[in-house]
Order: C-alpha cells, then sequence, then structure tokens
C-alpha cells in the first residue's frame, strides 16, 4: 500500500484538535504523548488521522519544530495502515534532546515508532 498522507489523513479545525485531546491517552514517552479521539456514531473515520502539537516554548528554533513534525509524519505514513481508525494527536511535552539535527530526528523517530507500535497493540 501506498505510504502517502493526504489531506482526508490529517486532522485540520481546531474542533477536530480539541476533541481528540479530551479523548484518552493511549500512550506516554519521555518527549511526546498520545491521545486518541473517541468515535462517534455519528462520525464514524474511515482511517486513521494525524495531529501534531509542537509548542514553540519546547523547540525554540523553527527548523527543530518542523524536523520534529516531518519525522513524526513519516513514521506515521509507513504505520498507516495498522493504525486504528480514529483521530491521533501527537503532543510534545519535553524538551528534544541537546545536540545536532541528526540526534534530535533519531530520538523523535524511535519514540514516534514505539509509541505508535503502542498505540497499535491497544
Amino acid at each position: 500500500m501506498a505510504a502517502d498522507f493526504p489531506p482526508s489523513a490529517r486532522l485540520h479545525r481546531p474542533s477536530e484538535y480539541a476533541a481528540a485531546l479530551r479523548g484518552r491517552r493511549v500512550a506516554r514517552g519521555a518527549l511526546f504523548v498520545v491521545h486518541q479521539g473517541r468515535e462517534t456514531a455519528l462520525q464514524p473515520q474511515p482511517q486513521a488521522r494525524l495531529g501534531l502539537i509542537i509548542p514553540k516554548r519546547l523547540a525554540r528554533l523553527a527548523v527543530v519544530r518542523n524536523a520534529i513534525k516531518r519525522v513524526v509524519r513519516e513514521a506515521w505514513r509507513q504505520q498507516r495502515h495498522s493504525l486504528p481508525a480514529t483521530d491521533l494527536v501527537f503532543r510534545l511535552v519535553a524538551r528534544p534532546p541537546q545536540g545536532s539535527l541528526r540526534v534530535i530526528k533519531r530520538a523523535v523517530r524511535q519514540e514516534a515508532d514505539a509509541l505508535l507500535a503502542r498505540v497499535i497493540r491497544c
């Protein structure tokens, strides 16, 4: 299956993020907390959708915030078809490790893969 990221697989509106954040917390790591939105009978999701919250107070530089988003999106893309058909929001809750961008990307990717594996098991 293609590992793409179409607009239908993203959260767009603040109300969609709020609904997902009101759901349950399904996984927590050193850097991220993953929230899973509740499924409603009115709007069942045909596929998993991803939302990212990367606050500026935790990742000051735009290049770091954008790199974190790219890495999480790529990890999500590769496991998208195994995920439950709900909304998932990755929220950064700790500062990324100090060092080069390569070190940050490696740490984020390892944690994103581990958290997505935990979501799949739930």
